[in-house]
């Protein structure tokens, strides 16, 4: 089998698979082969689970022979960012004062995925307790853009969407608080799904803030994507995405996503709404100012239960940190309990006037991020630097956390510079669908 299989996407692979024409037990030696010759590997994944990858791909093996497979993806081989509890393995969450942190179960989404067949290949490299967007992370490894190999993937779920984009893994899991499965996806030109908060569990995922933390898949299309949420919500088999299209669609754009974006992205979108129009989709311009309010929060609701939940953990090892995470997670400390708890009402209120707003729509559609991929040297040598493009890179994935909807990011056709879609909460089927019509017309044009 050439290395050529490996570049088909997750959903051929197990198509294949059923048809006879690709060994799991094969599928997974060639994924790893590859793996141990490639020039970023390290810097992609933290560690292999090997032992547990040929275990589970002979499981797959023996059931694609008895006619027994449980699931579109049973014998596909898939990477895990390192948030996410692995039995018996070290789960650091890209941080060394979790170093040799090794839980004795699988995080929930993890043993739903196995259970329905897909091999575990290993942990990949993040941003330090999935605390920014960039994917920049000197304590651990930096993968690197697709794109551009000096640049950043994006975080937080860096390695996840790398070892997807160099075909070092089929499909990939990450977690999203602020943007972290849709940056990466966006900047290395794949699918990346953000779900509503609780629509998938957390349980076992190192957490960051719990009350916006989310599990989301990052895939070559939307149809893999959908596979990979299906078998994490449990469901053997894969929704089907037919049936949708663009004409008649109705999409709200909001005027303030569009604010101190760069040119690149900025025509990356025109352009996709201009394709999309030729298909027949309508759009209408806003401006929404309770977006900007609840931009304002999030320095509030994200970094005091950050600093919350790893005070005692930072104040104990904060020297084994990079600095501008560890000062991140310390801006928690300039908010009192009454700040907290008025953000949150507020929050609240802005949420409900959010989804009065996109009524009579059938989805917002915003650039997925302002800004292009920064180059990791320029990062290391400039903590203001950093810090401006970490705010910019997050600002318009944010608006998904902060109002509790699933967002869909996909390939604009412009490399690095993604177009993504809000739906409503817990309509992840729905927006999936829309997405996979989206997708047809980007691919056609």
């Amino acid at each position: 089998m050439g290395s050529d299989a490996l570049k088909i996407g997750a959903c051929n692979l197990g198509r294949a698979i059923e048809g006879g024409s690709i060994d799991p037990v094969e599928l997974t030696e060639q994924f790893f082969s590859v793996i141990d010759e490639h020039p970023f590997a390290t810097s992609i994944y933290a560690r292999l689970t090997k032992k547990r990858a040929r275990a589970e791909a002979k499981s797959a093996r023996h059931r694609a022979r008895s006619g027994l497979r449980r699931s579109v993806l049973d014998g596909v081989p898939i990477s895990w960012k390192d948030v996410f509890d692995t039995a018996g393995e070290p789960t650091e969450s890209g941080s060394k004062i979790l170093h040799n942190r090794i839980p004795d179960r699988d995080a929930e989404v993890l043993r739903r995925a196995t259970l329905l067949g897909a091999i575990c290949l290993g942990k990949t490299h993040q941003s330090e307790l999935a605390f920014s967007g960039l994917g920049l992370n000197p304590m651990t490894a930096t993968p690197p853009c697709i794109n551009d190999h000096d640049a950043v993937a994006g975080g937080s779920s860096s390695g996840a969407a790398a070892s997807v984009a160099f075909h070092l893994a089929a499909a990939a899991v990450g977690s999203d608080t602020g943007g972290s499965v849709r940056i990466p996806a966006a900047w290395n030109d794949l699918v990346g799904l953000k779900t509503t908060h609780g629509a998938l569990p957390i349980g076992g995922v190192v957490p960051l803030c719990p009350k916006f933390d989310t599990v989301g898949p990052l895939a070559a299309s939307v149809e893999d994507a959908t596979a990979l949420y299906a078998i994490m919500s449990g469901r053997s088999q894969s929704p089907s995405l037919e049936g949708d299209t663009v004409k008649g669609r109705r999409f709200l754009i909001i005027d303030e996503c569009l604010n101190q974006i760069s040119s690149q992205p900025r025509e990356a979108f025109r352009r996709a709404c201009e394709t999309l129009g030729q298909a027949g989709a309508t759009f209408e311009v806003c401006s929404m100012a309770a977006l900007v309010r609840a931009q304002s929060l999030a320095a509030c609701l994200y970094c005091v239960e950050a600093y919350g939940h790893w005070k005692d953990s930072i104040e104990a090892h904060g020297h084994l940190m990079f600095a501008p995470i560890r000062e991140r997670f310390e801006t928690g400390l300039g908010y009192s309990g009454v700040d907290y708890v008025t953000a949150w009402q507020e929050l609240v209120q802005i949420r409900s006037e959010y989804l009065a707003s996109i009524n009579g729509f059938d989805a917002v559609l915003i650039p997925t991020c302002l800004v292009m991929p920064p180059k990791t040297s320029a990062l290391l040598a400039d903590a203001k630097f950093y810090a401006q493009q970490n705010l910019l890179t997050l600002t318009n994935t944010r608006i998904g956390n902060l109002m509790e909807v699933p967002a869909l990011t996909l390939p604009s056709g412009t490399p690095s510079a993604g177009v993504m879609v809000l739906g409503r909460p817990r309509e992840e089927m729905r927006l999936l669908r829309l997405g996979r019509a989206i997708e047809r017309v980007m691919l056609d044009r």
